[in-house]
């Protein structure tokens, strides 16, 4: 069976992207959850992942860490559930826009640190926020208003693209940022999922705190 490697779910969003893509599709794994930020946590991670950070895959031999990464083998791995666009032009545009979220957002990341725990009053946001959140909102935006009539995800059904955006969801509703409609109208969804339910009740009962991401945007 699958094993995959995470840190807590409150706060770890890279954590959040392969779990919720296997759980989605109803990929059977074994979860193995490590606390982060504790004395021991690189020591621990790195029994399974090389650098030290989460997540990981481990499927028998092969060791996958970096969410994109772990999201391409899981594509590889079950073709039949079609985890990117099967159109070769959506498929392009679906990774390219996985891709800037794994590289890029850096100061929505910085600034407002995932907590599912978590709804804050809203609060003045940095100016390189604003443009992570004009960026994430414009893309949102564009691809519902063509996508809308094939299903309610990015471009219509669930896939890696999904996955991969669902911490700023989270983002979007702990720090109170202000979306358009069709934006908010894809976060409410994304966070109804079950699978995103069952995340956040894990999160709820779990009992690390990491004082950053509890003081981040008050």
């Amino acid at each position: 069976m699958l094993q995959l490697v995470i840190g807590n779910k409150a706060y770890s969003s890279w954590s959040l992207r392969p779990w919720i893509l296997l759980k989605q599709f109803g990929i059977p794994f074994e979860e193995i959850l490590i606390p982060l930020y504790e004395a021991n946590t690189a020591e621990q991670i790195r029994r399974y992942a090389p650098t030290g950070k989460v997540p990981c895959l481990i499927d028998g031999p092969i060791t996958i860490w970096e969410s994109i990464a772990i999201c391409e083998y899981l594509a590889e791995q079950y073709p039949q559930y079609k985890m990117w666009p099967e159109d070769r032009a959506h498929r392009a545009e679906a990774r390219a826009l996985a891709a800037e979220m794994h590289a890029g957002f850096s100061a929505l990341r910085t600034h407002h640190p995932m907590n599912v725990r978590k709804v804050k009053p809203p609060k003045p946001r940095h100016p390189d926020v604003e443009r992570d959140l004009a960026r994430f909102t414009t893309m949102v935006e564009n691809l519902r208003s063509r996508f809308a009539t094939q299903g309610p995800f990015l471009m219509g059904e669930f896939s890696i693209l999904d996955a991969m955006y669902v911490p700023v969801a989270t983002r979007c509703r702990t720090y109170n940022l202000p979306v358009p409609e069709q934006t908010k109208i894809w976060i409410d969804h994304m966070l109804a999922l079950p699978v995103m339910r069952e995340w956040c009740a894990a999160a709820e009962v779990e009992t690390w705190i990491v004082a950053l991401n509890e003081s981040a945007g008050e």
